[in-house]
């Protein structure tokens, strides 16, 4: 654009970066797509290198989007930019993506499956990338709205194997922007002898040597303000502002002297976030604007050009423009742009106009705008949603509705994830005249924002509090939100005085039940202790109505593991899985199948446990969230895999909150460093659990602790962790508690009718990874007993078991137990899963369990491209050259080392 000289293939001063994009069309075009970032100030020249890139991918179709500052509120508008002119090929993509995708778009009416709408538009690229290789080009992708922002990150993270490239510009300034994983590539400004090139050859004007000096150092090498500052008046003089907002004004400069019809023309258009013709003149002949006159003097500019779409020379035109209209001239151009849009096509646009139009509150637009947030929320834009409730509380003259409203306003921003903003909200309600039902509501929403803040734990209290005021009138109402603070405070560093103070409250204010439940199970926990709890938990595990799980799974999978009920975790597992495809939920998905890893690891199936961990991040991508963590920390933990443990924590340490992991990392550290054999790390990590008094994890952390103080010799507070771990396992009943209080015992007293009873009792379950644990201690224990042809077997029991599960830590264990007997340890063959990614792991199991490409790629949100090409890197490791040879592959299903 306005950096190109009179060549395509010339940009002053911009040789690398065009060699960069250059080299990024071409390895699309040979099928290895990818995206790119230019970032840099405005006017730097970002626009011109992506004018660069589709005047020169002769090969290519190009499709556009901009984000504007003024319309992110819109969802999915951006993604509609870039998906219009490919919707021909609609009719090809899954009946459920096709759907979501209409309904994103409001093609047509009904929910929308937030879920598949990445997927969605991935199918819809890809699809028109077969016939011709395509590139996307986004100019001001700062300003996307959050959905398709969301939706277009997915996208550059997606098309690694297909003919596509995606180039985005983003300003550095003054916000950071939300595409830092991808490849950057950040724009200089132009030297010197570049700025004199540039000027020399495209300045419109002639300029002395003094004048050309003089706007260099004022450009401060930006090629958009070489170009403009001379229109100006040939030199500005220097002042306080940046140079993007010189360039602004030496765009509205052009203003000057325009008619008042063709400046208002201008300003509609400014004002219109589609670029549609049809309804800017639509909007213009409302306001008895002479099209003819307006539009040909409009152009004359060079601000915009009026063709089949109308298009600004530059980002900063349109906002210079916009900017330059004042207030009255801006609802002008709204209310005529809102008669203009069809109420029944685009009744959320409509209303967005409308909003901007008005002059003061008014209750119609306010109802139309939280409309539109409903509509929006069912589209799944929770950003855009709560946007418009934050108009139409400003909108609002009734003052009950705009309480409510404003409670909307800030759950909306909350799903949204913009918690400093819903924290603002609230505040504008602590003056309000609220009932004891909105106070208690107000109490939950800062419950909430305290909760995804680092170390903050008050979200809990608000909870409490909340449960407080909705106690006398709703009582059904305050049970739940006691259990919300019970929840909560297990998750806030699972700090146990939290919890206390919160089981305090409860005990003290919860009204009754009319039968025990949950509520009355943790109470009697936290105030009793675990055998008089244990009766209630399990009553409440089953559900008289429906199962727990069903309404508290994260609570369900806790008492699972306190109760050490594996049979029902994994129920709960697999339902949760089943629940989430069914539903679309992501959340309801990402923890079924986190569950499945600890299910798949408990009965040492390493290869469904590394396939489900590949699937969730998988989701996690795709819904635009982190991937949870617990499972990955437990799954290298029980793998000996120190670095993929720490990589995990220190992701974890970069989030903007660990709320939740705190805990599960010592409780997980403790595995890991008795696997490793790093007993003083092990017993510092497991009285980190002990200390916080967790009721759910101190309980299947004292084995751990247990054996790290045998082993550095802290008799004392091994036999007293024995002493609460016993209680448990007797009062627990299970075979699975009782054999691992049996080896633990063992170590402690050093009977060895303990470590027989221990591998009796472990060896009627399916826990091969206990199991394998209980014969090496067994193993240990004989061989310091100096019974070297006693402890043998048991070595090499342990060494097979600890192998097959993964378990690499406990298996190199007993390889040393075995060779300081004098034995030869022979290495177990490699599994499949040593040889592929997390990912290729996925891929294998599906198509092995008899799924198709495309089946694969829905499943795990990839083009059906990536998947072919995942499955010839796992033909050529694996040494296969089929689909069937897969199948038959000895330990793809099973887990077991091949040969």
């Amino acid at each position: 654009m306005l950096t190109l000289s009179s060549r395509p293939d010339r940009l002053v001063g911009r040789r690398a970066e065009t060699q960069r994009l250059t080299e990024l069309t071409g390895r699309a075009a040979a099928g290895h797509g990818g995206a790119l970032v230019l970032a840099g100030e405005a006017g730097i020249g970002k626009s011109a290198l992506l004018g660069y890139a589709a005047q020169t991918a002769a090969a290519f179709r190009v499709v556009h989007a901009s984000g504007s500052e003024f319309e992110q509120e819109l969802p999915y508008s951006g993604l509609h930019q870039l998906c219009l002119p490919l919707l021909d090929r609609l009719s090809e993509l899954p009946p459920r993506s096709r759907d979501a995708l209409r309904v994103a778009f409001s093609l047509a009416e009904g929910p929308s499956d937030p879920f598949q709408i990445g997927m969605a538009a991935l199918g819809l690229l890809t699809a028109a990338a077969q016939h011709q290789p395509l590139l996307c080009l986004i100019d001001d992708a700062q300003w996307l709205d959050e959905a398709s922002a969301q939706v277009m990150l997915f996208l550059a993270r997606r098309v690694t194997t297909d003919p596509v490239a995606m180039l985005f510009g983003v300003r550095t300034r003054p916000d950071p922007d939300g595409f830092g994983e991808l490849p950057r590539l950040t724009l200089p400004g132009l030297s010197d002898e570049e700025a004199k090139t540039l000027l020399v050859t495209r300045s419109p004007f002639p300029l002395d040597d003094q004048v050309r000096d003089r706007l260099i150092a004022e450009a401060q090498g930006s090629p958009l303000a070489l170009l403009e500052l001379p229109r100006a008046g040939g030199f500005v003089p220097p002042d306080g502002s940046s140079v993007p907002t010189r360039i602004e004004d030496g765009f509205r400069s052009r203003l000057d002297g325009l008619s008042p019809y063709a400046r208002l023309l201008l300003i509609v258009a400014s004002a219109d976030p589609t670029g549609d013709p049809g309804l800017l003149w639509a909007a213009a002949g409302r306001l008895g604007l002479d099209l003819t006159a307006s539009s040909d003097q409009a152009a004359n500019t060079g601000l915009a050009e009026f063709g089949h779409r109308i298009r600004f020379c530059h980002p900063l035109a349109r906002s210079a423009v916009y900017r330059a209209a004042s207030a009255g001239e801006r609802r002008t151009a709204h209310g005529a742009l809102a008669e203009a849009t069809d109420p029944t096509a685009a009744p959320d646009r409509r209303a967005w106009h409308r909003a901007q139009a008005g002059a003061g509150p008014d209750d119609g637009i306010a109802d139309e705008l939280e409309q539109s947030a409903a509509r929006a929320q069912a589209r799944g834009g929770v950003a855009a949603a709560a946007a418009f409730l934050e108009r139409s509380v400003a909108l609002s003259l009734d003052p009950a509705r705009r309480t409510e409203r404003t409670l909307a306003a800030t759950q909306a921003h909350l799903d949204a994830g913009m918690t400093d903003r819903a924290s603002e909200l609230l505040a504008t309600l602590e003056t309000a005249a609220l009932d004891e039902y909105q106070r208690a509501r107000v109490d939950q929403l800062h419950g909430r924002v305290a909760f995804t803040r680092q170390r903050d734990d008050t979200g809990p209290k608000f909870m409490a509090r909340a449960a407080q005021r909705l106690s006398a009138r709703h009582p059904a109402q305050a049970r739940d939100c006691f259990l919300d603070a019970l929840e909560m405070s297990l998750v806030v560093g699972r700090a146990g005085g939290v919890i206390r103070d919160v089981v305090a409250t409860a005990r003290a204010a919860a009204p009754a039940s009319p039968a025990p439940d949950l509520l009355d199970a943790l109470i009697e926990l936290v105030s009793s202790g675990y055998p008089a709890a244990i009766p209630l938990l399990r009553r409440t595990l089953d559900g008289a109505g429906e199962p727990l799980w069903v309404r508290r799974p994260a609570l369900a999978v806790m008492v699972t593991a306190e109760l050490w009920d594996v049979e029902t975790h994994s129920t709960i597992a697999a339902w949760l899985v089943k629940q989430g495809r069914e539903s679309g939920s992501p959340a309801l998905l990402q923890l079924g199948l986190g569950q499945t890893v600890i299910d798949a690891a408990l009965v040492g199936d390493l290869g469904r446990a590394i396939a489900a961990t590949a699937e969730e991040a998988a989701i996690a991508d795709a819904a635009g969230v982190p991937p949870l963590a617990y499972h990955r920390l437990h799954l290298a933990a029980q793998r000996g895999r120190r670095q993929d443990f720490q990589d995990v924590v220190d992701a974890l340490d970069r989030a903007p909150t660990r709320a939740g992991h705190v805990t599960n990392i010592h409780a997980t550290a403790a595995t890991l460093n008795n696997g490793l054999a790093d007993y003083p790390a092990a017993l510092a990590a497991a009285r980190r659990v002990a200390a916080q008094d967790d009721i759910f994890l101190t309980g299947s952390t004292l084995p751990e602790l247990i054996e790290a103080a045998v082993r550095c010799n802290e008799h004392a507070a091994a036999a007293e962790a024995l002493v609460s771990l016993t209680e448990r396992a007797e009062a627990n009943g299970t075979s699975v508690g009782r054999g691992i209080a049996a080896y633990a015992r063992g170590l402690v007293t050093g009977v060895e009718d303990d470590f027989r009873e221990s591998v009796e009792l472990l060896a009627e379950g399916n826990l091969m990874p206990y199991l394998g644990r209980a014969h090496l201690l067994y193993g240990e224990w004989l061989r310091r007993q100096g019974r070297r042809r006693d402890c043998r077997p048991h070595l090499h029991t342990a060494y097979e078991l600890l192998s097959k599960a993964g378990a690499d830590g406990f298996a190199r264990r007993a390889a040393d137990e075995l060779r300081a007997t004098g034995e030869k340890v022979r290495s177990q063959s490699a599994t499949p899963y040593e040889k592929l990614t997390m990912q290729e792991v996925a891929v294998a199991r599906l198509v092995a369990s008899g799924a198709t490409s495309n089946e694969v790629a829905g499943q795990l949100f990839l083009s059906k491209r990536t998947v072919d090409a995942h499955l010839r890197s796992i033909f050529r490791k694996l040494g296969l050259t089929s689909r069937r040879q897969l199948k038959d592959h000895p330990g793809l299903l099973t887990g077991r080392p091949a040969g």
